[in-house]
């Protein structure tokens, strides 16, 4: 049993963010964090500006969500090139004390032992909110585990701002009721170097304990509904189309296969324009590679389109696939490699910095690049497609050492300690 002292009740954790909707990897690895609080006994309740979990667990501040019309604002006179004049501080100040006067109403109305900030004191999106968190934390030295996923520092639109007071006092604080937890150890030693602070590793984590349920009557569409031919291999790349994802590699790799095949990107291209989009297209036309977007049927959950075709979840995809791709540039730590693992499908990877220092270490077996396509990662690619035994084991090899390192298991042993110094006892 976890209690709070002094009040020996139930803990009440309370996470805040931009938003928790969708398959975003903040809103993801909020989930899994949920799941484990709730399975040590805790409740959990949700503070941000788009929300999908109950009602009752949660509190809606439009002004939360960085895509608010105020907030998108003050966000391009911070970081863009409109000319900041004192109003914009005024306007700051003054959205953040309304969403400060949101947060303590929200501590009031679900009695909020522990404030779990998600990426909202790390991303400046919103400026207004992750001053007032920082001042709420202050005032009242409410017990904080901070999570951290990508700093401003690792983004470039960050770094030519009129802001830099703001970025310094919050993003993120350096207050004594804080712990604060990254997802790499280079975000550790960054963290660490620029502000003094010192920080928790906790990794992305999926239950490794549970395996992947068996594939259901409604997924063998999928390969249909996909315009995938019986004869075709079924390759995934299961991000968005943005241009870290390095997708030309990808359709590089499948040109050079000479073998029939798909390529199904599964993310439309967000927030970041779709100039990158084009370039894929026109260079999947170029490489004579077949390659569909279909965010139109793959999303977060279960459904149909308005035309009335099955919509299929990213988890009822990787089983299916006979390879993902992952050719990415830089990732904060890299959610679809995890899922590969546990859906046990060979896998491609660029070799960015994260992978190269943390994850590679562990000992994965995996096909690699590291910036551009090789012959040697073309013939292992084709042996892994052609030779079920090696693919069989490299899938299962993949997953007993993820088992060990990104489990719930490994999530709770790093939580079970943090919690101890922060709000009481564990029995």
């Amino acid at each position: 049993m976890i209690e709070c002292l002094p009040y020996k009740k139930k803990c009440h954790i309370g996470f805040v963010s931009t938003r928790f909707e969708g398959t975003d990897g903040v809103s993801l690895e909020t989930a899994k964090w949920a799941e484990v609080f709730e399975k040590m006994g805790f409740r959990c309740y949700y503070f941000a500006g788009e929300l999908d979990r109950p009602g009752r667990f949660s509190y809606l501040a439009e002004k939360a969500h960085f895509k608010h019309p105020e907030i998108r604002e003050l966000y391009y006179t911070c970081f863009g090139t409109s000319k900041r004049h004192h109003r914009t501080t005024d306007k700051i100040y003054a959205v953040k004390q309304e969403l400060k006067e949101d947060l303590y109403a929200f501590i009031r109305r679900f009695d909020i032992d522990l404030l779990v900030p998600e990426n909202s004191l790390t991303i400046p999106l919103n400026i207004p909110l992750g001053i007032a968190i920082t001042e709420v934390i202050s005032e009242t030295g409410m017990p904080t585990i901070a999570h951290h996923h990508d700093f401003f520092w690792e983004r470039k639109q960050f770094l030519t701002n009129a802001v830099w007071e703001f970025l310094n006092m919050a993003f993120p604080p350096h207050l004594p009721s804080i712990q604060h937890v990254v997802i790499n150890s280079s975000a550790d030693d960054q963290l660490s170097l620029r502000t003094g602070i010192s920080a928790t590793i906790i990794p992305n984590v999926m239950d490794f304990e549970h395996p992947s349920p068996p594939i259901d009557d409604y997924t063998m569409d999928i390969r249909k509904d996909l315009g995938i031919k019986d004869d075709e291999l079924f390759i995934l790349q299961p991000t968005r189309v943005v241009q870290r994802k390095g997708i030309e590699h990808a359709i590089e790799l499948v040109s050079r296969l000479g073998m029939k095949a798909k390529l199904v990107i599964s993310h439309a291209s967000g927030d970041e324009g779709y100039a990158y989009e084009q370039r894929v297209r026109e260079y999947s036309k170029l490489m004579k590679v077949n390659t569909v977007f279909v965010s139109d049927i793959i999303d977060d959950q279960r459904g149909t389109t308005a035309t009335g075709n099955k919509i299929y979840t990213l988890g009822d995809s990787y089983p299916l696939a006979d390879l993902v791709t992952y050719p990415s540039n830089f990732e904060g730590f890299g959610n679809a490699f995890l899922e590969a693992i546990y859906y046990r499908v060979p896998i491609l990877v660029n070799t960015y910095s994260i992978y190269s220092i943390d994850i590679k270490p562990k000992g994965f077996s995996v096909i690699e690049i590291d910036g551009y396509v090789t012959d040697e990662a073309v013939d292992l690619t084709r042996k892994v497609l052609t030779d079920f035994n090696l693919r069989n084991q490299m899938v299962a090899e993949n997953y007993e050492v993820a088992r060990r390192h990104y489990s719930y298991a490994v999530l709770q042993r790093k939580l079970t300690s943090l919690l101890m110094d922060s709000i009481g006892h564990i029995e």
